[in-house]
């Protein structure tokens, strides 16, 4: 990844700190919404093209009583996790009143399986919904992080005729600090 567009998304990421909570939140606790609202986009960008193919099968095996639908539904992702909430950060991003958007908000977070929602409890990031509800900020935090102008998804953004408008970004995307090279498999990963 080329390191002026990592800079870029790390950039746009903290303007969202600027934008959104530097009333609400002391400049030290950004981080407590910022790093887990960057996981869960992160995570969404990467789950976008198999939703409908989740929430199907998700129909199906609710239907046929399954009890353990995780592992059908996060193969059905191509992932070892996956959203079956019928939201999405897009959606939620549109909501205006504030307590239909904390529960609906809720409900997406609770449609992560274990695994993920594991990984967010360690954020405590459940604590931080009701604080951005009573600022009237969670909408638009939600709505910052699903900005055109940011790709947390492995795919590039091209134009109609194929153009790359926004990288991709892999999960090595990042530059070493202590050799500057892009992180494919080098004697800092050791």
């Amino acid at each position: 990844m080329n390191i002026d567009y990592h800079s870029a998304i790390a950039n746009f990421i903290w303007s969202i700190a600027d934008d959104c909570l530097r009333d609400v939140y002391v400049r030290g606790k950004y981080r407590d919404v910022i790093l887990t609202m960057t996981v869960i986009r992160r995570l969404d960008s990467i789950l976008e093209a198999s939703k409908q193919k989740v929430l199907g099968l998700k129909d199906k095996l609710e239907q046929a009583k399954i009890t353990n639908i995780w592992p059908a539904l996060c193969a059905a992702a191509g992932y070892a996790f996956c959203n079956a909430s019928p939201f999405t950060p897009k959606e939620l991003a549109g909501k205006m009143k504030s307590q239909t958007l904390a529960s609906d908000f809720t409900e997406y977070l609770e449609g992560f399986p274990p695994n993920v929602k594991d990984i967010l409890s360690q954020f405590k990031f459940q604590n931080q919904i009701p604080i951005m509800i009573k600022a009237d900020i969670l909408g638009a935090v939600i709505g910052k992080f699903m900005s055109p102008e940011i790709n947390l998804s492995p795919n590039p953004v091209c134009d109609d005729d194929g153009n790359i408008l926004l990288p991709g970004l892999g999960n090595h995307g990042s530059v070493c600090s202590c050799c500057r090279q892009d992180r494919g498999l080098n004697v800092c990963d050791l």
